[in-house]
């Protein structure tokens, strides 16, 4: 297996047991299937899928290379939210679904300015790649249900009892922020960052402080400051994500913290 397979491996996993989770509600898709319990059944229905969007998208830019009048490029966007796939990733692996809806806005967008149809085959390119990695990692973590290395998808919300799972669940969500911003959602992604540091991280800094304050402080930036401002000063997704993995970055020494604490506190009793 190579290094980046590798990766991607304990990436899907990591990303497939915290969506566990996480409740259907924070879909902004409507409720998921029942098909994204039990993946490895459906992945030839996944794989049609992908080939047929590939076809769809293509036909939206030959429509528009052609200078078909009747073009609408919300086409691309209604096309996406018609398949099943679209949940399969959606809950399996955060990172490459917002690159998908990046994708799909970057052929949209490029249309709708007019730009040269060169252009508009290179946004489609990108396209057409992230479909196909996302088909990939829906493999893998297809692969895991099998072996019941990840929980079921829950229909009901899962409330993280620990300092480290209450982490775990908030770089979940700062994954979905950025999956929301490509989306185009920005009103959505600033709310559930607010959201997040109100009804997760507030939870948490009292444990952290004792151990690091600096941390906590540098946090509660990047949560009110940083990340908002990244989102409304729209300069991109790969923008937003950079902040996004900085604060992961900065979690994960948090939750290294955090289970200091819930030793410490099992040694006690």
């Amino acid at each position: 297996m190579t290094t980046t397979l590798k990766k991607m491996s304990a990436l899907v996993l990591a990303s497939a047991v915290t969506f566990s989770m996480l409740s259907s509600q924070a879909l902004a898709n409507g409720a998921i299937g029942d098909h994204v319990n039990n993946l490895h059944a459906h992945i030839g229905e996944y794989t049609e899928e992908v080939h047929w969007l590939e076809s769809k998208f293509g036909s939206v830019v030959d429509a528009y290379e052609a200078k078909d009048k009747s073009l609408k490029t919300d086409a691309l966007i209604e096309y996406w939210e018609e398949v099943d796939f679209h949940s399969a990733i959606e809950t399996q692996y955060v990172p490459i679904y917002a690159s998908i809806w990046q994708g799909i806005y970057g052929v949209k967008v490029a249309i709708d300015e007019g730009k040269p149809v060169a252009e508009v085959r290179v946004e489609q390119e990108k396209l057409n790649h992230a479909l196909w990695q996302a088909l990939g990692a829906v493999k893998l973590a297809s692969q895991y249900q099998k072996k019941g290395l990840v929980n079921k998808v829950q229909t009901t919300e899962k409330e993280p009892t620990t300092g480290p799972e209450v982490i775990d669940d908030i770089k979940t969500r700062l994954d979905r922020v950025v999956a929301k911003y490509a989306e185009q959602l920005h009103e959505v992604a600033t709310t559930l960052v607010h959201d997040t540091y109100l009804q997760r991280f507030e939870g948490v800094e009292g444990d952290l402080i004792a151990k690091n304050a600096a941390l906590v402080e540098d946090l509660e930036k990047d949560f009110n400051v940083t990340l908002p401002q990244a989102i409304s000063k729209d300069t991109g997704v790969d923008s937003v994500r950079k902040v996004v993995e900085s604060m992961q970055a900065k979690l994960d020494r948090a939750r290294a913290l955090l289970v200091e604490v819930e030793q410490s506190r099992k040694d006690v009793f």
